[in-house]
């Protein structure tokens, strides 16, 4: 059974009121996003987009992923990204286990989130990627000069989806 909530309205809803729908709702929600995340790839990000990321000097769409990618098995990428968790801008990275977040934090799991996204995009930076906390924002994620700004709500829905790629491949 499909929810009412579309992905941009679940974005803008509090990331806590998506623990109480069911996982398969989040996952469907985690797939519509990768469906126009694919749509959306290349496009000046004079629109609403839902991953804006700066590039060359402009604000385009990031490139898209597909819906089954696993965002929370971070790639091996030697530690070459330098993450920092401690803005001043962003809102605090809660620090308790959820369930609906496969057993990690939020901190955690931004963490892995971030580090998927960074390399998919290609993304390479000397200094330390700053990752913020926005929730509410009409955006997924978005990195813009070297911040790297996670909608937590997002990470509710890409962990549904990888809890489903792990059931897949256990049966």
């Amino acid at each position: 059974m499909r929810s009412s909530l579309t992905a941009r309205q679940a974005l803008t809803s509090a990331p806590e009121a998506l623990e109480f729908e069911p996982a398969s709702t989040r996952q469907e929600l985690f797939r519509e996003l990768a469906r126009l995340s694919e749509q959306e790839e290349g496009q000046a990000a004079q629109a609403l987009v839902l991953f804006p990321i700066s590039h060359h000097g402009e604000l385009v769409a990031a490139p898209g992923f597909d819906a089954r990618m696993d965002l929370l098995q971070a790639p091996d990428a030697g530690g070459v990204l330098q993450l920092t968790f401690d803005g001043r801008t962003g809102e605090h990275w809660p620090e308790e286990r959820r369930d609906s977040l496969q057993g990690l934090s939020e901190r955690e799991s931004s963490e892995l989130v971030a580090r998927t996204l960074l390399t998919h995009w290609g993304i390479q930076q000397t200094g330390p990627v700053q990752v913020d906390r926005v929730s509410g924002a009409p955006y997924a994620v978005a990195y813009v000069d070297g911040i790297l700004r996670i909608n937590p709500a997002f990470l509710y829905l890409a962990a549904a989806s990888g809890l489903a790629s792990t059931s897949a491949n256990v049966q």
